[in-house]
């Protein structure tokens, strides 16, 4: 079926009342220093309340013990059934939710003092969104299959994406929503995500956006997935170049091998590396990007000593943009995986020859760093219901464990995001 994109007039009303509903919130201590250093937003996955809608916990983070509080009124509906991925806009003023169950994303304005007000809601062009991801100028969504006929769970297709244009907000609307760009091949707005001349199933898993350039410009988007048609299965990494109003390009080379079954991916902050998580052969890829200077921009060459050792079922990976720390939950081992960066390469933290890990609640599947500090590191555990936050050391990029944690989530959480606080994190530039 081809979703549609839309916009209701009792939306308008709504939309119009929670923006003014978050202007009028008032929180003089944040115009000040205060010990809240960033909000964090965790999706749960679980049908709950009367419209069966997942929830948004929002919890804010403590600037000297890295305790993780709910904010009033948390948790908030996420708008939907079934909450799976979550981005925030480059303004810190917008949160989307991609609820799987309902084909849509809705988008959040963030009040001053962390709370959610529904603002808008679109649907995906394709179905399930498993992955979104946002900069300033477009909203990216990954589904699971294409918005063809003879696609659906009994009858599975591969899976595509979908790029919604996004203008800057202002002082009286936050950030807007465009129509959806056109793949002009196709005459549709999506992209596929499957290998030319073949029929197999690919699954798409995640998603990152890199930039070549300081300016923004030479944008890249990468969808990692998997050809679930074959046993074993083999993993890909579909890479695209962005062009004007968020049109697509393949880049040359792509697809690009990436193990088995890739199920996280995340870049460095200069946009030179990628990594990804591959859940069923235990380890991480590390990838070069090829820079705007190249002669195949955006390209992926893998790195040297990839793939790194990981732990069970590794289901997702963040960089540090500040330190040269990355981290990555292994959701079988019920832990967090610590590794030093160098050139790009992954090695065990502090040159151990051994892993260097930190326990976890049963089953992490999504993991973030605080983005006013990058000293904060919190895990979404599924099957505990729980957040696990730590603290690292920018020297030796070592974590001790938050106090009170982990903190109760609602049930089933899946994804994470953040922003920094108004009081302290005033000085965080948006990317």
């Amino acid at each position: 079926m081809q979703m549609k994109f839309n916009k209701s007039s009792q939306l308008g009303l709504v939309a119009a009342a929670s923006l003014l509903a978050a202007t009028l919130v008032t929180a003089c201590s944040q115009l000040n220093q205060t010990l809240t250093v960033d909000f964090v937003f965790v999706a749960s996955s679980k049908a709950a309340g009367t419209n069966n809608y997942g929830l948004i916990d929002v919890f804010e983070i403590n600037s000297e013990s890295g305790k993780m509080r709910h904010i009033p009124d948390s948790p908030f509906p996420s708008g939907g059934r079934d909450p799976v991925s979550e981005a925030v806009s480059a303004d810190y003023g917008s949160l989307f939710v991609a609820n799987q169950d309902d084909n849509n994303i809705v988008q959040f304005v963030i009040g001053t003092d962390g709370k959610l007000y529904p603002y808008d809601t679109i649907n995906t062009p394709g179905i399930f969104p498993v992955a979104i991801a946002a900069n300033k100028a477009n909203l990216f969504v990954v589904d699971t299959y294409q918005p063809l006929p003879t696609c659906s769970t009994a009858d599975p297709c591969s899976g595509s994406i979908g790029v919604f244009p996004l203008t800057a907000a202002t002082s009286k609307a936050p950030v807007g929503i465009g129509a959806p760009a056109t793949n002009a091949a196709i005459s549709a707005n999506y992209w596929p995500i499957q290998l030319a001349g073949s029929s197999d199933i690919i699954v798409p898993t995640a998603i990152n956006i890199a930039s070549g350039s300081n300016d923004g410009t030479n944008v890249y988007v990468y969808v990692t997935a998997y050809d679930s048609s074959v046993s074993p299965t083999v993993g890909y990494i579909f890479g695209f170049q962005v062009g004007s109003g968020g049109v697509l390009a393949a880049l040359p080379g792509s697809p690009y091998a990436a193990g088995a079954q890739p199920s996280g991916i995340a870049g460095d902050a200069t946009g030179s590396y990628l990594y990804v998580t591959d859940f069923a052969q235990s380890d991480v890829l590390g990838y070069s990007i090829a820079s705007s200077s190249a002669t195949n921009p955006g390209a992926l060459a893998t790195l040297s000593g990839s793939p790194f050792p990981a732990g069970n079922q590794p289901s997702a990976i963040v960089v540090d943009p500040a330190y040269p720390y990355a981290y990555v939950v292994n959701s079988l081992d019920a832990n967090i995986e610590a590794y030093s960066v160098s050139n790009g390469e992954l090695s065990y933290l502090g040159g151990s020859s051994t892993p260097v890990v930190y326990g976890t609640g049963t089953q992490p599947v999504a993991i973030g760093i605080d983005p006013s500090t990058e000293r904060f590191i919190f895990a979404a555990n599924f099957l505990s219901n729980t957040i696990s936050g730590f603290q690292l050391s920018p020297a030796a990029g070592t974590l001790v464990e938050s106090q009170f944690s982990p903190f109760a989530s609602d049930a089933w959480p899946t994804a994470v995001a953040a922003i920094p606080h108004n009081g302290t994190g005033g000085g965080v530039e948006p990317q």
